[in-house]
């Protein structure tokens, strides 16, 4: 079991609550939930909200009665203002070390092995109080040798009351008590179907599968599943992976806020879905050569035919500019659109990336490019500044899915009827101080 390797998995308590409780403090200790797109249904929890019984992605509709009567508070998913926070809690966390690897929005990997063995539990409530105490964000710590093990350590620090959210898990000992606590079906890496498998065979607990023979495993739950064996066993597998390897593919969709059935409408809402791709483009430094759009009906729908399309163009040549991508979005819409059906969904993805620094212009297009080239950073210094609303195309329309109030949105737009403010990504989101 001796190794040097020493792995922290920093995870955000009820993530998504807690970024809506940092800017409302007077809902700590009140249930609260979030609901997902288009307010439909349950996809974070408090544990107030979790002790009433509310369980994960419930319709929010089964609940709504009960959630009113209980004074649930509720909120519509604010992804930008998560996404922002947790940018921050990532920024706090690259003060405790320089390797770490941002494993979603809410967990971080941290390679911990400058520590000594007997310094690692005061480092982890260091990192948790100073984390809460920059961010407002509450967050769990488990430490072990390997990722998998530090993942159990972490789920037990939740729910250990004497770890106080802080658990590492040294000798062997430690390990096989740990093991032994945990379900399989807690372990990472197991999905449902292997963990049935295994509950067949008897083998119910992490330390039930730590024991299983290395052929069986590799047989039957192929490298991956032999790799968290070994892990459980104290044997690192995996390394972190500080960065994120560039997409192949970028795509942005979403279901409409009710069925549309105008090309007007559906073109507002594909225009807005490809500025976005384009700005993500941007943002990881590379270009598309191909585009796809796909346009769909109520796949369910008994009472009419069903219309799912896509169609996809080659470009002539590479680009992240959000004019060329727009032109050919649309010209593939127009294509595909029929009148008198009511569509749901209409998406893009951006196709075959490659990195912008080997896109050679050639002697027609390089005048155009360098313009497009200009006009793009420009746009993102204003967005980043103003937001993404700040700048917008005549295509896009002019609402805002910021508004709550349904006579201000787009029909296109989803649900959002407990949107919380911007607090973090507009000076209109603001708190005010009252003196």
């Amino acid at each position: 079991m001796a190794t040097t390797s020493r792995f922290a998995l920093v995870d955000c308590n009820s993530f998504y609550v807690s970024c809506e409780r940092v800017f409302r403090p007077e809902l700590e200790d009140v249930p609260v939930v979030v609901l997902s797109n288009n307010d439909g249904c349950v996809i974070a929890r408090s544990k107030e909200a979790k002790a009433l019984g509310i369980k994960m992605g419930t319709p929010y509709f089964q609940v709504k009665d009960m959630m009113e009567r209980e004074r649930v508070e509720v909120f519509s998913s604010n992804y930008e203002l998560y996404g922002d926070m947790s940018r921050r809690v990532v920024s706090t966390l690259s003060q405790f070390t320089p390797n770490l690897e941002i494993y979603s929005i809410d967990e971080c990997f941290l390679d911990l092995s400058h520590l000594r063995p007997e310094e690692v539990e005061a480092y982890g409530h260091r990192i948790r109080h100073t984390v809460e105490r920059w961010t407002g964000i509450p967050v769990s710590v488990g430490v072990a040798c390997t990722k998998t093990l530090a993942k159990l350590a972490n789920r037990l620090a939740k729910k250990r009351a004497k770890a106080k959210e802080v658990l590492a898990l040294h000798t062997p000992a430690e390990i096989e008590e740990a093991l032994r606590e945990s379900s399989v079906k807690d372990v990472w890496g197991i999905g449902r179907q292997h963990a049935k498998r295994l509950e067949q065979l008897n083998v119910v607990t992490a330390w039930d599968l730590s024991r299983m023979p290395e052929g069986w495993v590799k047989k039957n739950m192929a490298v991956t599943g032999l790799r968290t064996l070994l892990e459980l066993r104290g044997q690192p597998c995996q390394d972190l992976e500080p960065e994120t390897p560039d997409r192949k593919n970028i795509c942005t969709s979403r279901s409409f806020g009710r069925p549309l059935t105008e090309l007007e409408d559906i073109a507002e809402a594909l225009s807005t879905h490809t500025v976005r791709c384009a700005t993500k483009l941007r943002r990881q430094n590379s270009c598309a050569t191909g585009v796809t759009v796909f346009l769909m009906t109520n796949r369910f729908a008994v009472t009419e035919n069903v219309y799912c399309n896509s169609r996809t163009i080659q470009l002539p040549r590479p680009t992240n500019s959000e004019l060329e991508l727009l032109s050919r979005a649309m010209h593939l819409l127009k294509n595909m659109f029929r009148p008198g059906k009511r569509y749901v969904k209409v998406g893009i993805i951006l196709n075959d990336l490659v990195p912008a620094s080997e896109v050679q212009l050639d002697l027609f297009s390089n005048q155009d490019g360098e313009k497009h080239k200009k006009l793009m950073s420009t746009l993102d210094t204003l967005r980043q500044r103003f937001g993404h609303h700040a700048l917008k195309y005549a295509v896009q329309g002019n609402k805002n899915e910021k508004d709550v109030e349904e006579e201000k949105r787009a029909p296109w737009m989803l649900q959002k009827k407990f949107l919380s403010s911007p607090y973090t990504t507009s000076l209109k989101g603001l708190l005010r101080i009252k003196t």
